[in-house]
């Protein structure tokens, strides 16, 4: 039997409301723009996810992670991958010690990603191996090295980023790894007034700085409030038949999905749709998933799980194409 929320739920609904706004407020406050990018990655984190962002380069996803990191005054690591990096250089490694007796002994270095906040920066050009080192990570929360496992930080988020341009020489994730993102986020280039905007912040002779909004143990405890929203029994069904339209073999996929999708989402799917649908009804002041809620985060929540066909590749398909096409055939179930 499912727990309901606190007593007290409603003074943890203000709370969240005025802290998620705080910190959107210190964000923007650098950060031009890009205003649903940034509401994807806080509903990311907030239902304690990890982030993958794709876009071109120069358009802020690096200044975005740091800017959060010091708005949630968080650790933040930054870990630029090559071909050449090793997962020991992730995860950090035994060292000799000696001790003031000249006693020889193994003491383990902590590797950057102990930190609560990191940055994959272009996790693409690293080799599989050297991958799968952040995504254990991400999964277990812990590392392990020589039998021994070590507890990663609290709270602890990786946004990794892609070039979506420059694919010679890299190595994309496979659809396994892909799953373990909550969301994908596509940061698109901004217009030209927000172009104008970023000259201004930028090349003048004092650049803005977000300002503390909130900590880790408030970001825990907002995590732990996400938990307690409550989805009612027709927006799970609806969620579910979401997930199952995106498949060819359903009964209900659209034609697009029938003709250009090979597999469809996970179950993963589902719980990322509903724990990010959670953090934007919190953000709204309400306390339970409405349908929008979960409109919105549908297209980042499935399109790194739909796996194209060949004829879905050759023509080019989008994802979104065809999340959009399921939203507007999946049909709403009434309430019980």
């Amino acid at each position: 039997m499912t727990e309901g929320p606190d007593p007290d739920f409603g003074t943890q609904i203000e709370s969240f409301c005025g802290l998620y706004a705080r910190i959107v407020e210190q964000v923007q406050a650098v950060i031009v723009g890009h205003h649903r990018v940034i509401h994807e990655v806080l509903a990311c984190m907030l239902s304690g996810g990890h982030a993958l962002l794709e876009g071109v380069p120069g358009i802020g996803k690096t200044l975005l992670v740091r800017t959060l990191a010091d708005a949630l005054d968080l650790e933040f690591a930054r870990i630029q991958f090559t071909p050449d990096l090793m997962p020991s250089d992730i995860t950090g490694t035994n060292i000799v010690v000696a001790d003031e007796a000249g006693a020889k002994s193994f003491r383990f270095q902590q590797g950057p990603v102990f930190a609560n906040l990191v940055l994959a920066d272009e996790i693409n050009r690293a080799t599989p191996k050297t991958q799968s080192a952040v995504l254990e990570a991400m999964q277990e929360q812990t590392v392990t090295v020589s039998r021994t496992t070590h507890e990663l930080p609290q709270p602890f988020f990786v946004l990794a980023t892609e070039n979506p341009i420059e694919m010679e020489g890299t190595y994309p994730l496979p659809e396994a790894q892909l799953d373990r993102f909550m969301l994908k986020v596509n940061v698109a280039s901004p217009p030209a007034d927000e172009l104008v905007t970023i000259m201004d912040r930028t090349t003048g002779a004092a650049e803005p700085q977000a300002a503390k909004a909130a900590d880790g143990p408030q970001v825990l405890q907002m995590r732990k409030t996400v938990r307690q929203v409550v989805a009612a029994s027709h927006v799970k069904q609806y969620i579910a038949a979401v997930l199952r339209a995106t498949h060819p073999d359903s009964d209900s996929a659209p034609e697009a999905a029938r003709r250009f999708v090979r597999y469809g989402a996970s179950p993963r799917g589902a719980q990322a749709m509903l724990l990010t649908a959670k953090v934007l009804a919190l953000r709204d002041g309400r306390a339970n998933v409405a349908f929008d809620d979960v409109r919105e985060v549908a297209p980042a929540a499935l399109r790194h799980r739909l796996i194209l066909s060949f004829e879905g590749q050759a023509e080019g398909v989008e994802p979104d194409r065809i999340v959009a096409e399921v939203l507007d055939q999946v049909p709403r179930p009434p309430a019980p």
